[in-house]
């Protein structure tokens, strides 16, 4: 009972910080644009790899050097992990890439999170090898994971100027040059179709992630912090060094601020404690069949509620939407909880030794 405290509790945490994740990051881009009503790229990207590398590599570094902890390093884990924390940060940097093509929080998170889990399953089905017993009731979820999908992105809250960059204090501004038009975005037709190019991106992405930290860490005999560690490092060399590269070579339309860098860093920290959370989840017996479906169905609603409180737009929210949002939430969890796993391990059954012979008399 106590160990499953603890397992509700760690996944618990990543459902609040990755719920978070999405809006937060999106006010770091919108304030460090120096294009009105625009969205930085790379900044908040370095901003999110600063961030890891302080909560996922100096932390574990530090936990690892002064107390230690169980597992030990092996080189298939310290891959996989670091194939799983680069998978986070491309899917990180779609999500930017999907805010500065005009994608608002409200309906990019939910499409996230409603076909990060399909990929999820189907990649753990692969890996063992359980495609033949997939059934009926993991298909209808899998439509309604779809079908919510659709309907929370044609019943999205109607569009205000720049209403979801609202800040407590104030609000970017939603026209340079007085045409009703943002400089430097792309045409409504190109903008959504790149706007769905990157949430796929994020969708393989994380749904890639989870299946690849559970096999690194089941690598490093359940180690917490060596995974992490991994993650961090990931992170940091492509969201920090691989962007102080390109802006290097390519500078974007974005400058340091204090507001864009906080916000950003704050986005970081939660997408890192988030997987924390899985690892610490995972370490403590919990199992993937069900904290993700538990984190997928969770993050979604946190994050929508999250986004109409800061925005104050309760009144704005169409009934469909909200069926959509359940249907997303509710097809997720039943992709993961009736996708095929397969039965106990075998275990094989001695030989009985043959009675030895009485001896004659």
């Amino acid at each position: 009972m106590r160990g499953m405290l603890f397992v509700v509790a760690s996944f618990a945490l990543t459902v609040l910080c990755w719920g978070v994740y999405g809006p937060v990051l999106h006010w770091g881009a919108a304030d460090m644009s120096t294009i009105p009503g625009g969205h930085a790229r790379l900044l908040p990207f370095v901003c999110v790899g600063l961030a890891y590398f302080g909560v996922g590599v100096v932390a574990p570094l530090v936990w690892l050097w002064t107390r230690g902890e169980q597992g030990h390093w092996t080189t298939s884990g310290a891959v996989l992990s670091l194939i799983a924390g680069t998978l986070g940060a491309i899917g990180a940097l779609g999500i930017i890439m999907a805010f500065t093509f005009g994608g608002k929080p409200s309906y990019v998170m939910p499409l996230v999170f409603g076909g990060a889990p399909v990929v999820n399953s189907f990649i753990t089905i692969y890996l063992a090898g359980k495609a033949k017993e997939i059934g009926p009731v993991f298909l209808a979820g899998l439509i309604m994971v779809v079908l919510g999908a659709v309907t929370v992105l044609m019943f999205k809250p109607a569009a205000k100027p720049h209403a979801e960059d609202l800040r407590p204090a104030e609000a970017a501004a939603a026209d340079v040059d007085g045409n009703g038009d943002r400089e430097g975005v792309v045409d409504e037709a190109g903008s959504f179709v790149l706007q769905m190019l990157s949430i796929a991106t994020v969708v393989v992405c994380w749904g890639a992630y989870g299946p690849m930290l559970h096999k690194g860490q089941a690598a490093m005999a359940n180690s917490r912090m060596r995974p992490l560690l991994c993650v961090g490092i990931a992170y940091f060399l492509i969201a920090v060094v691989g962007s102080e590269l390109i802006l290097s070579v390519k500078p974007e339309p974005s400058h340091w601020n204090p507001s864009g860098t906080f916000w950003s860093l704050m986005a970081g920290a939660a997408g890192a404690f988030g997987a924390l959370g899985i690892i610490l989840a995972f370490n403590f017996g919990g199992k993937p069949v069900y904290v993700m479906p538990l984190v997928f169905g969770g993050a979604p609603v946190v994050n929508t509620f999250f986004t109409i409180v800061a925005a104050g737009r309760f009144t704005e929210i169409h009934p469909f939407f909200w069926a959509g949002l359940i249907l997303v939430i509710a097809g997720a969890a039943i992709v993961l909880v009736f996708a095929p796993r397969g039965g106990p391990p075998k275990v094989e059954k001695k030989a009985e030794k043959a009675p030895e012979p009485t001896p004659s008399a």
